[in-house]
């Protein structure tokens, strides 16, 4: 079997340490896991590969080089041709697997016209990110590119609920939008059950791990952190990853009383290869999400949470309820709610057995439900049911002219 993987987002290094770089690397180790031949068509490598993805065939897609948002959406869009060449150069292909990114639409299409099934994965309403939190000057462009290639494909694939609803903005009374939650490799994970050298310090470590950006709430964690502090001397915060909130961060720890900020470490960003070993000098993790309308996060640093038998303390939003269950596997608290978020912490300072009840049962919970086999299982089996259906019918005409009136999403 050949796949041809996509990824045409400048912003997905796809052998870096972000997220998303995860995110794409392990759906490529499952592939070559399976024996199938992979061909990936990317804009932006962010190093080498790590040594169990070198069989991968790796095309890169050369963007023009742009000096503003207007040249970087043209950029954008030209790549399109340049990537359906590619792909009539380097097929056949058994499947077309694309995850979704801003103005790309060349591989759904060649998907269609080849009567190929055609996946594209959305991890998140694009166009309403790139407007919202960078910049987007032509959006009914956007809109046509986005509209193009949801309605090539032959099926959609939502990270969560809230992106399904995304999905169906554009795919009107389709039954073929599928959420699957993202997923971790739990062999790269120990607990303190299975460890031959489980954790036996004098002190108490809760650890973050991801992106400092403003609404994963860190702020919110090193404030809690400080009431945390002032209950328990042993405890100490470890916040792995960096990002354009690190300075103020930092700041505000060193703002803390006493001593406090000298117990808070900043990794920096490390790479994904580091996580476990970091994961398990922890005790508790956090995901302190902040209040935001329309959620739509399936938080890779949940399931990487589980897999180590951390115990989390979660906000109480969007999808993060269905994966950490309250009391269980970890601790739900508002959302933005700071001293609900202290308290939650030293209660599971202060019940060591109960936090490792936690964590193992987290543990059992990821290894049954939540890996990267049974993401890409769902995945081959969604595209099998496509292949038996037979040819692709292309949408009526007037649909890939329809940007003016298609309904924009209100995330």
């Amino acid at each position: 079997m050949r796949i041809a993987y996509l990824c045409c987002d400048p912003g997905v290094p796809v052998f870096g340490c972000k997220g998303c770089s995860v995110h794409v690397q392990e759906v490529l180790r499952e592939f070559l896991r399976r024996g199938v031949e992979v061909d990936l068509f990317t804009t932006r490598l962010g190093g080498p590969p790590p040594e169990n993805l070198l069989d991968v065939q790796i095309h890169s897609i050369d963007l023009a080089k742009s000096t503003d948002a207007n040249s970087r959406e043209e950029s954008l869009l030209a790549a399109n041709d340049t990537l359906k060449k590619a792909l009539e150069s380097n097929g056949p292909y058994d499947l077309v697997y694309e995850r979704y990114s801003l103005c790309s639409y060349a591989g759904m299409e060649y998907a269609r016209d080849h009567n190929l099934p055609g996946l594209l994965e959305v991890n998140s309403p694009l166009i309403e990110e790139q407007a919202q939190y960078r910049t987007l000057v032509d959006r009914d462009r956007a809109e046509q590119s986005t509209l193009r290639a949801m309605s090539a494909a032959g099926a959609a694939i939502a990270v969560s609920q809230m992106v399904a609803d995304y999905i169906l903005r554009y795919r009107q009374g389709s039954d073929d939008v599928y959420v699957i939650p993202n997923g971790v490799d739990t062999s790269r994970f120990q607990s303190d059950a299975e460890s031959s050298s489980p954790r036996h310090r004098g002190d108490f470590t809760v650890g973050f791990v991801g992106t400092l950006k403003p609404w994963h709430g860190v702020a919110s964690l090193v404030e809690a952190f400080g009431t945390l502090a002032a209950e328990e001397s042993t405890a100490r915060l470890v916040i792995v990853g960096d990002g354009p909130e690190r300075k103020r961060l930092e700041e505000q720890a060193s703002e803390l009383p006493g001593d406090t900020g000298r117990h808070i470490h900043f990794t920096g960003a490390v790479s994904p290869d580091a996580i476990p070993a970091l994961l398990k000098s922890m005790d508790v993790a956090v995901a302190p999400y902040l209040p935001k309308d329309g959620f739509y996060f399936s938080p890779l640093k949940l399931f990487e949470y589980m897999a180590a038998g951390l115990p989390t303390v979660a906000s109480e939003i969007g999808q993060i309820p269905e994966i950490i269950k309250d009391a269980e596997t970890g601790l739900l608290v508002p959302a933005g709610d700071t001293s609900a978020l202290a308290q939650g912490l030293i209660k599971l300072c202060r019940q060591p057995e109960h936090r490792a009840r936690m964590g193992n049962a987290a543990r059992d919970v990821a290894v049954g439900q939540y890996t990267w086999k049974s993401v890409v299982t769902r995945i081959l089996n969604i595209a099998t049911e496509l292949g038996r259906r037979g040819p692709a019918i292309p949408p009526p005409h007037f649909l890939l002219h329809a940007s003016n009136t298609t309904k924009r999403p209100t995330y």
